[in-house]
């Protein structure tokens, strides 16, 4: 096994989603205070691991109100549940060069196992200062119910303020470690 480590640059790393509002539209948000290692193996990529925090603060849905709201006890409650975690416990091959990483996810202080689709990682690449860096971008569906994210609002018309079903996409960059 030939794991070379990679630190997360939380500067240029983010997680994104989007969620069905009013079942009509879809708003989108980021968490914007990624960190973490992948210990990417090239010649196995099936040894690789991933460890990835996410600082449920770091919401941002470009509303400041709705970003209160969302950190509140009603949604992630920020002040109990600070970091969103992911840890994967294994790596497989999938179709057009694309990895499928199972892992376990919590958010909200409950954990569930979930498949994350990666693109990548990229090739090494050299930035200004010497560094060696890798990309990738890595997606996947979640129930936010399963997850005890379940405040909602019945709307008059029928259907729900929001929507159960989260898209989420992860963008990566890491840095070699020395």
């Amino acid at each position: 096994m030939s794991q070379v480590t990679y630190t997360i640059d939380s500067a240029h790393s983010a997680a994104h989603f989007s969620v069905r509002h009013m079942m009509i539209s879809n708003v989108r948000g980021d968490f914007t205070n990624v960190s973490g290692t992948v210990a990417f193996d090239a010649q196995g990529p099936t040894n690789s691991t991933v460890e990835a925090h996410i600082d449920a603060a770091s919401i941002n849905t470009r509303e400041a109100q709705r970003d209160a709201h969302l950190k509140s006890a009603e949604f992630f409650d920020v002040e109990k549940y600070p970091e969103m975690v992911f840890r994967s416990k294994s790596v497989a091959a999938a179709e057009d060069g694309e990895l499928q990483v199972v892992g376990d996810l919590t958010i909200h202080g409950v954990t569930r196992e979930v498949t994350l689709t990666v693109e990548g990682p990229t090739p090494e690449a050299k930035d200004p200062w010497g560094n060696q860096r890798i990309g990738a971008t890595a997606t996947t569906r979640i129930n936010r119910k399963d997850f005890g994210l379940v405040w909602n609002v019945a709307l008059e018309a029928g259907g729900v303020l929001v929507g159960e079903a989260i898209k989420i996409s992860i963008d990566l960059e890491a840095i070699r470690q020395a």
